[in-house]
């Protein structure tokens, strides 16, 4: 990062030079005849209005949600600020294309007589609340103009005595929540890049939201941008906006063009804005694949015996996780000799393919299907690979190669032909060859990675390498479908907020190394705005939750129930101690995890539709969920313990009657009318809603 500082720094320099050879008028000399008042444009629900000099305020159903401010600038690298444009002229005209009929204003200003700015924003019929902007600067001028970056919708949501929660896509390496109250003092970047050696990329949207209010910005580009979605405390609100840094010499007569940027004022939380963009990046051709039916199964993952497993560990486990209810067998790291040469160890499969062959099919043969450990793009040192293809690394300006931290790794350039050929072989191999039905492409340096500055490449730009890296996914996914068009392609970008535009290449997603309880069941809410209700989300292993047993989190949102359970016995790691208890399925144990199993396959909750305009998981105390399915109502509470009213939203006409579905307790009836209940629980309450005449 202090790297791409410098080089910044250095353009900024060269770029201020270049400028400074051509003397021409000041920003501020010309004077213009007079201008509009100012302009107000709404849909009835989001309104936008801007003065003379082109500040503005954002209101919502009416109520202004923000103080008058310039929302749209640019930075030159002389560090002046333009944020005063003079607006010159106002038109609009009704529009239809990809996402239905809608409405254009184009607002042209100038900066002086030397830059023109015009900003098209577009209200769309089918999203009401949200509208896109096009913005685009014209060099007017008689010299080139030094730009060091913009801002577009950046506005303050005005305080709350409540207070204010956040929502960013943006990733960082201490795995933070992706949902975050706004103290004083508050602030994030969200660079879209890397934040760390391994860890960037996400979904380019962010959400600051009070109660009765929120405000969401974002892109709505169909290639990954390297840009930043700042959100910030503020002495009378929260700032949010889009913003860029990337140094530009902008000619006389040149025109910079921003990427295309929504914002949206809603109610609620995060889930509202992010299903809209989810929608309408589908209208723009990015969307999650055709779910396969073997997604929703539950899985057992070898990773408690770690590394080191055996393969008489895993015989061992197989009818015991099938007994339990769980469908997929996943062999996590362990099978190669490295990442990179992806050979398998002889130790463990000493013939080779025949071993491994033998391996899937003992695991389908025990009635289990099929899912193996890959990590795409790390390449170790000392490894074949690294010594016979130097040439398949991302270099930076230096010629330094980028790091995985985790497993002390390099990254290999996802652009590169050469490697994008390497691993649709290895999938080729590990589906066609060995059998298996699924792969886990895990690490976190699947979400992101870092301009690639190799000679060898031939990148028409360094950011083709960020830019692609969708595309390295979706070679994958193809090569996959085309063996077996049922095959899973699960993409656990450990603790990484994940990368929209990677969502056409997988159909199964993880938790991905939750941190919490809490974190499962917000990253669950999130994947199910990005994917669509019915989402195939894995809690992830549920050792992994408050208490390394919380079914229950992973249940009430919707999500697979997943486990690394050992047995009949643990096997003791020396770099790596068992926690308290160990992974071994105890009898205690067995009798828990087969009761979530048996619920969670009785109601397929996965399968249904969360309903998460419903709830607000900032506000609503206690946290709930609520999922529709088959004509019922599933509602999930948490807190560490309740003793008060619950509301059950969402309920249509007549009566419903409402049992405790871990219990089976019968919990008295409720109407729309009537949706309070009085509750006492600890740790969560599950209700299921049946109308009165429906199956139970």
């Amino acid at each position: 990062m202090l790297s791409n500082l410098v080089d910044r720094r250095a353009m900024l320099g060269r770029l201020m030079a270049s400028a400074a050879l051509v003397s021409g008028p000041t920003l501020a000399t010309r004077a213009w005849a007079a201008a509009p008042a100012g302009v107000k444009l709404g849909d009835g629900t989001l309104g936008i209005e801007f003065d003379s000099a082109m500040r503005s305020r954002v209101s919502f159903g009416g109520k202004a949600v923000t103080p008058m401010a310039a929302g749209e600038a640019l930075f030159l690298a002389d560090r002046r600020v333009l944020d005063k444009f003079l607006l010159l002229d106002h038109d609009e005209e009704k529009v239809a294309g990809r996402h239905g009929p809608g409405r254009r204003h184009r607002l042209r200003s100038t900066a002086g007589g030397a830059v023109e700015q015009v900003l098209d924003i577009t209200f769309l019929d089918r999203y009401p609340g949200l509208a896109l902007y096009e913005m685009r600067y014209r060099n007017t001028g008689t010299t080139p103009l030094a730009i060091a970056g913009w801002r577009v919708a950046t506005h303050d949501l005005l305080s709350d005595p409540a207070g204010a929660y956040s929502f960013a896509g943006a990733s960082y390496p201490d795995r933070r929540d992706w949902v975050q109250k706004v103290a004083p003092g508050f602030e994030q970047r969200n660079f879209m890049g890397m934040n760390g050696s391994d860890y960037g990329g996400g979904t380019p949207v962010a959400v600051v939201w009070r109660r009765d209010a929120g405000l969401a910005v974002g892109h709505v580009e169909t290639v990954p941008r390297l840009i930043s979605l700042p959100v910030a405390a503020q002495p009378d609100g929260t700032r949010v906006g889009l913003s860029g840094d990337e140094p530009t010499l902008l000619a006389p007569g040149a025109t910079l063009t921003l990427p295309t940027a929504f914002l949206m004022a809603h109610d609620g939380d995060h889930f509202r804005p992010l299903d809209a963009y989810r929608r309408i990046m589908a209208e723009r051709g990015l969307s999650a694949p055709e779910i396969p039916e073997s997604s929703y199964g539950p899985i057992w993952c070898a990773w408690g015996y770690e590394r080191n497993f055996t393969a008489e560990q895993v015989y061992g486990t197989l009818p015991k996780a099938k007994e339990l209810g769980f469908e997929w067998a996943v062999m996590d790291d362990g099978w190669q000799t490295s990442e990179g040469d992806w050979k398998l160890d002889r130790k463990k499969f000493p013939r080779g393919d025949a071993d491994m062959k033998a391996f899937v099919k003992r695991i389908k043969a025990d009635g289990m299907r099929p899912r193996l450990w890959l990590a795409p793009l790390a390449v170790d040192p000392g490894t074949d690979m690294l010594r016979d293809r130097p040439d398949m690394l991302i270099l930076d300006r230096n010629g330094a190669a980028q790091n995985v931290s985790w497993w002390s790794a390099f990254t290999m350039c996802p652009a590169y032909p050469p490697v994008v050929d390497f691993f649709r072989a290895q999938v080729h191999r590990i589906i066609g060859d060995w059998g298996y039905e699924g792969l886990k492409l895990d690490g976190q340096h699947l979400n992101g990675v870092a301009p690639c500055y190799n000679p060898a490449h031939n990148h028409a730009r360094p950011e083709e390498s960020f830019e692609k890296l969708q595309d390295f996914w979706k070679a994958l996914y193809d090569e996959a479908m085309a063996i077996n068009p049922q095959a899973i392609m699960e993409i656990c970008p450990c603790g990484d907020s994940f990368a929209f535009h990677n969502i056409p290449a997988m159909n199964n997603t993880p938790a991905s190394d939750p941190t919490s309880s809490w974190q499962v069941r917000l990253k669950g809410k999130t994947f199910k705005a990005l994917m669509g209700p019915s989402a195939p989300y894995s809690g992830d292993h549920v050792e992994l939750s408050d208490g390394r047993n919380d079914f229950a989190s992973t249940y009430g949102i919707g999500a697979i129930p997943s486990t690394k359970f050992t047995w009949p016995k643990d096997v003791p790691n020396p770099t790596d101690p068992l926690p308290p208890g160990g992974y071994l399925l105890t009898p205690e144990k067995e009798a828990l995890w087969r009761k979530w199993i048996d619920l969670y396959r009785a109601n397929m909750l996965s399968k249904g539709r969360y309903l998460g305009g419903l709830y607000d998981i900032g506000f609503d105390k206690p946290e709930a969920h609520a999922i529709e399915r088959e004509g019922a109502l599933h509602y999930a509470f948490y807190a560490d313990s309740w003793d008060g009213a619950l509301t059950l939203r969402g309920l249509g006409a007549g009566r419903y009657a409402l049992t405790d579905s871990f219990t089976g307790k019968l919990l008295g009836t409720a109407t729309a009318a009537r949706n309070r209940i009085p509750a006492t629980f600890k740790r969560f309450l599950l209700i299921r809603a049946t109308p009165e005449g429906a199956k139970a």
